[in-house]
C-alpha cells in the first residue's frame, strides 16, 4: 500500500536498504521528488559513517536525537538503533 507521505517511494526504499534512518530516507526522497535527484545529490553531507565513529560519539548522536535506552548497547546495536529510529 503506497504511503502518501513519501513522494519517491523507490528512492526511499533504496536509502533504507543502504542503512539510512526512516527519517533521513523520507527527507531525502521527498526533496528529490520536489527538486530533482541531481539537485539533492549535489548537497550531500560531510558526516562520517557510523562504523567509523567511536561508541562515545554514537552515544552522543543518540542523545542529540532524543533516543532512550542506548547507554548499555554495544557499538553494532547502537548503529542499528540510530539507523532505525
Amino acid at each position: 500500500m503506497p504511503n502518501p507521505q513519501l513522494k519517491d517511494e523507490e528512492l526511499y526504499e533504496k536509502l533504507r536498504e543502504a542503512g539510512n534512518s526512516k527519517e533521513k530516507a523520507a527527507r531525502i526522497s521527498n526533496a528529490a521528488a520536489k527538486e530533482g535527484r541531481s539537485a539533492v545529490g549535489e548537497r550531500g553531507g560531510e558526516a562520517e559513517d557510523y562504523e567509523d565513529r567511536t561508541v562515545e560519539q554514537l552515544r552522543d548522536r543518540a542523545r542529540e536525537l532524543g533516543l532512550h535506552g542506548y547507554s548499555d548497547l554495544r557499538k553494532d546495536e547502537l548503529i542499528k538503533k540510530l539507523r532505525n529510529h
